[in-house]
C-alpha cells in the first residue's frame, strides 16, 4: 500500500535538456544529448579521425605488398641453379608476378578510394595535390565551399553525367523532384514566393538564387550518400550562407535570419522527397515501433501520469483537441521550420489547458506529462521520421535557441520516455503492467480513482474523500444489481407474453375450425330467369310506342 500511495510523478530538470557539453544550448537525443553545433564538431572529429585511419591501412597494406614485391623480384633476379631433370621454375614464376601486380592494382584502388580527390572531381584549371592527408581546417572548408556552389556540369563530364542517368534508368530509379521539371504546385508556389521576395535584395538576391539553384543540383548528384553525409552538406550550406549575409548585412541577425528562413524553405520543398524518411536510414523501421508501442500504451490514463489537466472543462477538452490537431498535422508540413511551428502551437495549447486547470500559470514539471499524454493520445503518424528530419535539415539556430527548440527537446524526451515506460514509471507492480500491455485487464476509472489517494491529499481530504468515492461505487453497484433484476423480471414478461401469444393463435384456429365443421358452406347457383320476371308492376306500364305513317 506504501508503494501505491508514494507517487512521483515526471521530472525533468531543465539541466538535463542542455547540451553534454555545457555550451548552453539545448541537446537532442538524437545527438547523444549534445546540440546542434557541438554534434557537428565531434562528428567531424571522428569523420578526420576515420580518413586518418583509413589512409594509416592503406599505407599499410601499400608498404606489405611493396615488401613482397621486391623481395619476389629479389629472388627472380638470382635464379637458382637448375638440377639435371629438375623441371624449369618459369611459368610458376610467372604466374607469381601476375599475382603480385593484381595486389598492387588493389592497393592502388583503395588509396583511391580513400582519397577524397577521387569523391569529387576538381575544377579545371585547379591544381591539386598528391598529399592531402593532413589538410588544414581552412583549406577543408574552401573545398567544400567550392564544392556545394560548383554546378553538376563542371564536376563531371558530360560523359560521366550521361552514364549516370543511364545507369539510373536501368535500375529503375525515379529522378528527383529537384531536378525534374514535374515539381508540385507547393513546389512551384514556394520557388515563385522566393523568387518575390529575392526581388527585394536586387543583386544579392540574385546571387543566392544562383547558390540555392547550384546547392539543389549539386545534391541531386549525391542521392548514394547517407543521412548524416546529406545532412552535413545542407548544415555546411546553411553555415557558409549565414556568414556571407552576415557580411553582408553587416551583422544584422534578424535580417540574416528571415533570409534564412526563406532559403531554408526553398531548398527543403525542392528536396523533401528524397531526403524525408531516405532508404539508407532505418526511420520506417522505427517509425512503427514507436507506433506499436503507443498503441500498447492505449491504456495509461491521465491520472497515472499525473497531468494537471481536466478535461471535463470544455476549454480545456478544446485546448486538448487543438494540440492533437497539430501534432498530427506536422507530418503533412514539409519544411522543418513549419514543423517545428506545429509542435510550438501544440506546446501553446497545452500550455493553456494547464493555466485554465489550474487557475495559475503552469510549470516546466506540469508541461512534460502532458505532452506525454498528448503524443499517447495523438499517436502522430511517422514520428521519428519527423524528428529526425527536423534534427537533420532545420535551421540549427532554431533548435539551439528560442521556444521552438525549447519545445522541439520536450517532445525528444517525451518520445524517449515513451519508449523507456515501464511499471516503476507508473508506480505500477510488475505484474499490473505486464496484465495491462497483454490486455487481460484494463484501469477502470473507479479503480484509479481509489488507487491514487494522493489526489486527495492534494485536494485537502484524505478519510473523506476515500470514503466519498468508496459510497460512490456501492451506489453505482446497487444500481446495477437493481437494473439486473429489471431486466430478469422483463425478460420473463416477455417470456410469458410469447407464450401467450402462441396459445391464443391456437384457439382461435380451433374455434374456427369447429364453426366451419357445424355449419358447412354450401354455395348454390342461381337460377335462369328474364330480365322482367322479377318485376310485378308490369300491368301499369305504358304501352309500347308503335310507329304511325303519315300521308304526304
Amino acid at each position: 500500500m506504501s508503494q501505491r500511495t508514494e507517487r512521483r510523478g515526471i521530472h525533468v530538470d531543465q539541466s538535463e535538456l542542455l547540451c553534454k557539453k555545457g555550451c548552453g544550448y539545448y541537446g537532442n537525443a538524437a545527438w547523444q544529448g549534445l546540440c546542434s553545433k557541438c554534434w557537428r564538431e565531434e562528428y567531424q572529429r571522428a569523420r578526420q579521425k576515420q580518413i586518418q585511419d583509413d589512409w594509416a591501412l592503406a599505407e599499410k597494406l601499400q608498404r606489405e605488398e611493396e615488401a613482397a614485391y621486391a623481395s619476389i623480384q629479389g629472388a627472380q633476379s638470382t635464379p637458382p641453379q637448375a638440377q639435371p631433370g629438375q623441371a624449369s621454375l618459369g611459368p610458376f614464376s610467372k604466374f607469381e608476378e601476375k599475382k603480385t601486380n593484381e595486389k598492387m592494382r588493389k592497393v592502388t584502388t583503395v588509396k583511391k578510394f580513400f582519397s577524397p580527390s577521387s569523391r569529387t572531381a576538381p575544377k579545371k584549371g585547379r591544381n591539386v595535390s598528391t598529399n592531402t592527408k593532413r589538410e588544414n581546417r581552412e583549406e577543408k572548408s574552401l573545398r567544400d565551399w567550392r564544392g556545394i556552389f560548383t554546378p553538376s556540369w563542371e564536376m563531371g563530364s558530360p560523359t560521366e553525367a550521361l552514364v549516370a542517368r543511364l545507369r539510373e534508368a536501368q535500375e529503375g530509379k525515379t529522378p528527383s523532384p529537384s531536378i525534374s521539371r514535374q515539381s508540385s504546385m507547393e513546389t512551384d508556389r514556394v520557388s515563385r514566393d522566393f523568387v518575390d521576395f529575392l526581388k527585394n535584395l536586387q543583386k544579392p538576391g540574385r546571387e543566392i538564387h544562383k547558390q540555392c539553384r547550384a546547392f539543389i543540383e549539386s545534391m541531386g548528384n549525391k542521392k548514394d550518400l547517407g543521412a548524416d553525409e546529406l545532412s552535413e552538406c545542407v548544415q555546411d550550406f546553411y553555415q557558409n550562407m549565414s556568414d556571407r549575409l552576415m557580411s553582408h548585412f553587416k551583422g544584422s541577425s534578424e535580417s540574416v535570419e528571415r533570409v534564412m528562413d526563406q532559403v531554408e524553405k526553398y531548398i527543403m520543398t525542392r528536396l523533401y522527397k528524397s531526403v524525408f524518411c531516405p532508404e539508407t536510414t532505418d526511420d520506417e523501421k522505427k517509425d512503427l515501433a514507436t507506433q506499436n508501442r503507443i498503441r500498447a500504451l492505449h491504456w495509461v490514463t491521465i491520472e497515472m501520469l499525473c497531468v494537471s489537466m481536466e478535461e471535463e472543462i470544455p476549454e480545456v477538452s478544446d485546448n486538448v483537441v487543438k494540440a492533437i490537431t497539430d501534432v498530427i498535422e506536422m507530418d503533412s508540413k514539409r519544411v522543418p521550420r513549419d514543423k517545428l511551428a506545429c509542435i510550438t502551437r501544440c506546446s501553446k495549447h497545452i500550455f493553456s489547458a494547464i493555466k485554465i486547470t489550474k487557475n495559475e500559470p503552469a510549470s516546466a514539471d506540469d508541461f512534460l506529462p502532458a505532452l506525454i499524454y498528448i503524443v499517447l493520445k495523438a499517436n502522430p503518424p511517422r514520428l521519428q521520421s519527423n524528428i529526425q528530419y527536423i534534427t537533420r535539415f532545420c535551421n540549427p539556430s532554431r533548435l539551439m535557441t528560442g521556444e521552438d527548440g525549447y519545445y522541439f527537446t520536450n517532445l525528444c524526451c517525451a518520445v524517449a520516455f515513451i519508449e523507456k515506460l515501464d511499471a516503476q514509471s507508473l508506480n505500477l507492480s510488475p505484474e499490473e503492467f505486464e496484465r495491462y500491455m497483454s490486455g487481460q485487464a484494463s484501469p477502470r476509472r473507479n479503480d484509479s480513482e481509489g488507487g491514487w489517494p494522493q489526489t486527495a491529499q492534494a485536494l485537502g481530504g484524505t478519510t473523506t474523500t476515500t470514503n466519498h468515492v468508496l459510497t460512490e461505487l456501492h451506489h453505482n453497484l446497487e444500481l446495477l444489481s437493481g437494473l439486473s433484476s429489471r431486466q430478469e423480471k422483463l425478460m420473463e414478461a416477455a417470456q410469458s407474453l410469447q407464450s401467450d401469444l402462441v396459445s391464443w393463435q391456437e384457439n382461435v384456429q380451433h374455434e374456427v375450425q369447429g364453426i366451419l365443421e357445424k355449419y358447412p358452406l354450401e354455395i348454390r347457383p342461381p337460377a335462369a330467369s328474364a330480365i322482367d320476371a322479377d318485376n310485378v308492376e308490369n300491368d301499369r306500364l305504358p304501352p309500347p310506342l308503335t310507329p304511325q305513317v303519315f300521308a304526304g
